[in-house]
């Protein structure tokens, strides 16, 4: 459906308001982009391989000490 105008000022107004839908929509998406980027460094998989390793060696320790 085409939306239909009446004055120029309706029309400039509506660009103006999807310009900055736009530039707020970039904004998020590079913040997404930066949170990734964080999630993703090594020393974050090492710290979870870390924490996983450590539980996998209680349980394995306390299997023996029941046996």
């Amino acid at each position: 459906m085409i939306k239909q105008y009446k004055t120029e000022n309706d029309l400039e107004k509506d660009l103006k308001r999807l310009s900055l839908e736009k530039q707020i929509a970039w904004e998020e998406l590079k913040a997404i982009k930066g949170d990734f980027k964080e999630a993703v460094q090594p020393p974050n998989w090492l710290q979870t391989g870390y924490k996983m390793f450590t539980k996998f060696g209680m349980m394995m320790l306390f299997k023996k000490i029941i046996k």
